[in-house]
């Protein structure tokens, strides 16, 4: 009996570790790119945190990052394991509204900071839109590059996080006159809304 339970756990153990190995080459240097990627975009969270002065962007911040921290707690055990993780991904959601401030409005020219002192929540929303695209292209291309089936979905899954966290970042630099957001005129609009049309023509 002691000799089957020994086989049977160097079986098990021979399928945990084929598991883990699971990983071609070019996936293994993207999931550390992505992984980084990660890693400083919550750095920058805690770096960033004591500046804010907005009650609305600090509120983003610790909403993002805690949903962050789980996300790459996941992406980390998924990538380590080759199994699926113990806490699925989650679907972040947005507590503000949709609605976008669309014109240009004459400002003073944006130039980079002299000194620290000068980080606002400007700077800031900034920092913390940037990591989130960065995010969301480092995951992008570890997806298409993955072998091993649960880090691709994991990672794959979490991307949509980072285009709507990225996406509340953008609207509250936008209220707050940040981001201003150009438009055609209704009539070049209109042109190019129209300029496709559908087609019924499937392959056979």
């Amino acid at each position: 009996m002691s000799q089957s339970f020994h086989n049977e756990t160097s079986g098990t153990t021979s399928f945990n570790q084929q598991q883990s190995c699971n990983h071609g080459g070019h996936e293994l240097m993207d999931m550390h790119e992505a992984i980084g990627t990660i890693i400083s975009a919550m750095n920058h969270a805690i770096i960033c945190r004591p500046h804010v002065k907005s009650p609305e962007l600090l509120n983003i911040l610790d909403r993002q990052y805690n949903f962050t921290l789980g996300m790459y707690n996941t992406i980390v055990e998924a990538f380590r394991t080759g199994h699926d993780p113990s806490v699925p991904t989650g679907r972040y959601q947005m507590e503000t509204g949709n609605q976008f401030k669309y014109g240009l409005q004459a400002g003073q020219p944006k130039t980079p900071m002299q000194n620290a002192n000068e980080l606002n929540d400007e700077t800031v929303s900034g920092f913390l839109l940037g990591a989130q695209k960065g995010m969301a292209t480092a995951f992008t291309a570890a997806a298409t590059e993955t072998t091993n089936p649960v880090v691709r979905r994991v990672v794959a899954d979490s991307i949509p996080n980072c285009i709507e966290m990225a996406y509340e970042l953008s609207i509250y630099q936008n209220q707050q006159g940040f981001y201003q957001v150009p438009q055609y005129s209704p009539q070049d609009m209109q042109a190019l809304l129209n300029e496709y049309g559908t087609t019924t023509n499937p392959l056979h």
